[in-house]
């Protein structure tokens, strides 16, 4: 095939999924969604700001990288990461870039972290089991939810990839009920992240 015959191949590829993409709703889904979560976002970063300028929390945190054994801070890595996952990973990765053995501590920081995103999943699966909440989904947020399901495994993708909660993805992955084999597939990219986070961290260290 002829270089230009490739190249409006890839270009009819997209073409035809940004296609799929606006006739199934999918940009109209996440400006809502970015739309209703902004509030609470601002309202996190705003008291995280507040407490930041009384209170050094990346000094904290880091601090307690220094005192901590090794398996404390693993630990707790773990439950930051089961636990709405705050706590930037960026802060354990530096402390395993000290270490004697920074690729191995940051191979164990990445299945803590992925393990974590699971555990974060089968927590969302358990909320929905609460009559109140299984009613609110399948009532008040039915389309919403079908249109969750569909997208899942974008929203597991942006979680394990970008700057943001990768346990909130899981969990939110979790309430919509989205398939667990395909959470595990998806949720995988979280180990590239910290390749890539490993590489850049450890050359400026």
């Amino acid at each position: 095939m002829k270089p230009k015959e490739k190249s409006k191949a890839g270009k009819s590829r997209l073409h035809l999924l940004h296609q799929y993409y606006s006739y199934t709703g999918f940009y109209k889904f996440v400006i809502q969604a970015v739309i209703k979560a902004l509030p609470y976002i601002i309202g996190i970063i705003g008291i995280v700001y507040i407490i930041n300028h009384f209170f050094d929390i990346n000094g904290a945190l880091v601090h307690l990288t220094e005192i901590l054994p090794a398996y404390g801070v693993l630990s707790f890595f773990f439950a930051s990461e089961t636990l709405l996952g705050l706590v930037p990973p960026e802060i354990f990765i530096a402390w395993a870039g000290k270490l004697l053995s920074p690729w191995f501590y940051l191979s164990v920081l990445a299945v803590l972290s992925y393990a974590g995103g699971m555990v974060s999943y089968w927590m969302g699966r358990s909320i929905t089991k609460m009559p109140s909440v299984h009613n609110y989904l399948e009532v008040k947020m039915e389309k919403q939810l079908k249109n969750s399901k569909k997208w899942g495994g974008f929203l597991i993708m942006v979680g394990a990839v970008l700057p943001l909660p990768f346990s909130i993805a899981c969990m939110a992955a979790g309430i919509i009920e989205f398939p667990f084999k395909n959470v595990l597939i998806y949720g995988s990219l979280r180990f590239v992240r910290f390749a890539i986070y490993g590489l850049i961290i450890f050359n400026v260290l």
